[in-house]
């Protein structure tokens, strides 16, 4: 029987440059309505919190029902992302934005109508349930348009990182101002808004949209999460999940009890802003060590920033802490999608994104739960030990079950570089013996 192995090898293609992306034909078109479409996956969960919590005054409860529509993303998110690889983005994102306007509605109209908590959450789990998958569908149009480039393709990639970082910057100080401003209800419509907005533009461009993989009678699709690699990663993309779910709820808590409510949003966009500068930097270094080894270093970095928050005495002093903790975000997040497109056949690769995507959204849901929980109990500065505790778990299953990164088959890719995400690939050699 013949044994096959993978080896690196030291050609690697020329870096792209993000001006020379941009240039695609036909990316702006989709470029532009995704953004809007994908900046109200970083308000939902902490419009959830600020409108809960003044309506039924506790952070608890307001964790809770925003855990429960994390967790539903977490769950439903991977299953549309596998019917938009058979039957094509569009025909997916049309039910999914409907559903999600009437959901978010309803939830309004629970909280501020007082209605027990149990009502919250029955409106909750189809708002998480129902939110439309964007950048997992933005690499998945990526992927289709540049896979016989790499080198472009990982540009892309680590284009949609710093993309991702910046809606995690400029989300949670839109839903904040709107917010405080207006009203915690307001934060959500507008968050409900972008989404009808954003997804129907989005779905309109259909000549960008990847090529459907409809099912072929007699032969089973498997699922990308049949992938060990893809699990793995997925279990730590947990971890990270955990970070922003518990910083949401902590910081929120720590700026009310420190009577600067308001500053809640610009402490949390500091520390994804963190993030973005990390991730855009990142991208600029030609890297010389795998994109598993950076995965491990980057993880540990994350694990040590997290490790001050809880210390913090102040506003100040825990928005320099949460900048460097989110130093460390963008390179893990970046890496994480770059080897996981090397796991999966193209027929899964959607579904694959929206695993790693759904896996966050699940670890924010168990961070914001568990740190409403302890802050109710023990105060804000408890809910920090939340981030350190998720992301510590995470590191140990990446450091003990590394060996599953590796890429299957003959011929793979790994991305080694990565703008704001990760961009340089390494061309992979099989021996055969």
């Amino acid at each position: 029987m013949t044994a096959r192995r993978t080896v690196e090898s030291p050609d690697t293609p020329a870096r792209a440059g993000y001006g020379a992306l941009l240039r695609t034909p036909g990316a702006w078109t989709f470029l532009t309505p995704a953004f809007a479409a994908r900046l109200p996956y970083a308000m939902l969960s902490l419009g959830i919190v600020l409108l809960v919590f003044q309506t039924h005054g506790s952070y608890g409860t307001a964790g809770a029902v925003a855990a429960v529509s994390a967790v539903a993303q977490a769950l439903v998110g991977p299953q549309t992302g596998r019917l938009a690889d058979r039957y094509g983005q569009a025909a997916v994102l049309l039910p999914s934005i409907a559903v999600h306007a009437v959901s978010v509605g309803a939830l309004i109209s629970l909280a501020l109508g007082h209605a027990p908590v149990w009502t919250l959450f029955l409106a909750a789990a189809p708002a998480g349930a129902s939110v439309p998958q964007i950048g997992a569908m933005v690499r998945a149009r990526w992927v289709g348009r540049l896979s016989d480039r790499p080198a472009m393709l990982n540009t892309a990639f680590a284009f949609e990182s710093v993309t991702d970082e910046f809606t995690f910057v400029i989300g949670p100080v839109l839903a904040t101002a709107i917010a405080t401003q207006a009203s915690p209800a307001a934060g959500l419509i507008a968050e409900a808004a972008l989404t009808v907005a954003g997804g129907l533009a989005f779905a309109a461009q259909r000549r960008t949209a990847p090529a459907r993989h409809p099912r072929v009678e007699g032969v089973r699709r498997v699922s990308a999460l049949a992938s060990p690699g893809v699990r793995l990663l997925a279990a730590s993309f947990l971890g990270v999940g955990t970070v922003f779910g518990a910083m949401q709820v902590s910081v929120t808590a720590f700026a009310e009890s420190a009577g600067q409510a308001g500053a809640n949003g610009t402490v949390y966009g500091i520390f994804a802003g963190g993030s973005m500068i990390a991730g855009v930097l990142y991208g600029l270094v030609g890297w010389k060590r795998s994109a598993r080894q950076r995965m491990l270093f980057c993880y540990a970095l994350l694990v040590l920033g997290c490790s001050t928050l809880w210390a913090m005495p102040n506003l100040t002093a825990l928005a320099v802490a949460g900048l460097f903790c989110g130093l460390a975000i963008a390179p893990t997040l970046i890496t994480g999608y770059t080897l996981v497109e090397t796991l999966v056949a193209d027929g899964a690769k959607t579904e694959a994104f929206t695993w790693l995507t759904g896996a966050i959204g699940l670890g924010l849901a168990i961070g914001s739960t568990v740190a409403g929980q302890l802050i109710d109990l023990h105060g804000p500065s408890a809910g920090f030990l939340v981030p350190v505790a998720g992301a510590g778990l995470g590191l140990v299953g990446l450091v003990t079950l590394r060996q599953l990164l590796v890429a299957p088959g003959s011929r793979s890719r790994t991305v080694a570089r990565s703008g704001g995400l990760a961009a340089k690939t390494a061309k992979i050699a099989t021996v055969e013996g």
